[in-house]
């Protein structure tokens, strides 16, 4: 596991330089530095679900360079902590808790380590958007979630449908999956130089790994882990034009163009600790 991680790490390090530039539309760094107004805001999705955190603790897991993580602090959460397995972006998310005025830690490490690394438990566990397809091991990443959870803490997952990973995101119009939709221990290559938040950045770093998670692996994972379901949503929309045929629509998300049959692009679960 390793050789994947470090080439992840390589390759996400890059990512978080491109994606706190200037130059990266889809997060607006300076935009968030002039104030909440103006400012990107979480997804319609996460608006919609995750209600009020005023007054709590929160611990964002992979959390990149930390806007999410600082954007539920201007929300009222009580504290907030991050963690990122890429030292770049860790170095980025002080950087930009510091220049915006947000207290908030930000921890580097491996989210397996995370016992290890951050002491404490939280009123909210936070993981959304490109997460878990960079983990091989479910079980233990619920395990890791639940650990943090006070006893009636919630756990509040987003991210794209494993539907979604099943297709080849450069295809044309259209095309069936490519990819399996169940998990398999040996991870998916992909190489690539392209940057998503900036089509005029050049990766050096070509290689990256990833894997799959069928939702009932997951939930399982959770419940195994001592969690309680609160709820699991499927949508039809994603955060970022993950086919190139994608068409945007309101809330910042993406959708299949009309005409074509309605899938799953995205989905969320609501967990608790029991008291």
């Amino acid at each position: 596991m390793d050789e994947f991680f470090k080439s992840n790490e390589l390759k996400w390090n890059e990512l978080a330089e491109v994606n706190y530039s200037s130059a990266s539309s889809d997060y607006g760094v300076d935009a968030f530095l002039n104030g909440p107004e103006g400012a990107r805001d979480l997804h319609k999705t996460e608006l919609e679900e995750l209600g009020s955190v005023e007054g709590l603790d929160i611990l964002h897991l992979q959390c990149h360079f930390g806007m999410d993580t600082l954007l539920l602090a201007r929300k009222g959460a009580k504290s907030v902590t991050g963690l990122d397995f890429s030292p770049v972006a860790i170095r980025q998310a002080r950087e930009l808790a510091e220049k915006a005025g947000i207290e908030a830690r930000f921890v580097e490490g491996n989210l397996y380590d995370a016992p290890q690394l951050i002491d404490g438990t939280y009123d909210l566990v936070y993981v959304t958007w490109g997460t878990i397809c960079w983990l091989p091991d479910i079980e233990g990443w619920a395990r890791v979630v639940a650990h943090f959870l006070k006893p009636g803490g919630r756990f509040y997952f987003l991210d794209q449908h494993p539907v979604l990973m099943s297709f080849d995101d450069l295809a044309p119009r259209p095309h069936a999956p490519v990819y399996d939709y169940f998990h398999k221990p040996e991870p998916i290559a992909f190489d690539g130089t392209e940057a998503y938040a900036d089509e005029s950045a050049v990766l050096q770093t070509k290689r990256s790994y990833e894997w799959t998670h069928p939702v009932g692996e997951v939930v399982t994972a959770l419940i195994d882990a001592g969690l309680t379901i609160e709820y699991l949503h499927e949508f039809d929309t994603v955060a970022w034009k993950a086919l190139s045929f994608m068409e945007p629509c309101e809330g910042g998300l993406y959708r299949l163009p009309e005409g074509m049959p309605r899938l799953p692009l995205s989905y969320s679960i609501s967990a608790r600790k029991p008291l």
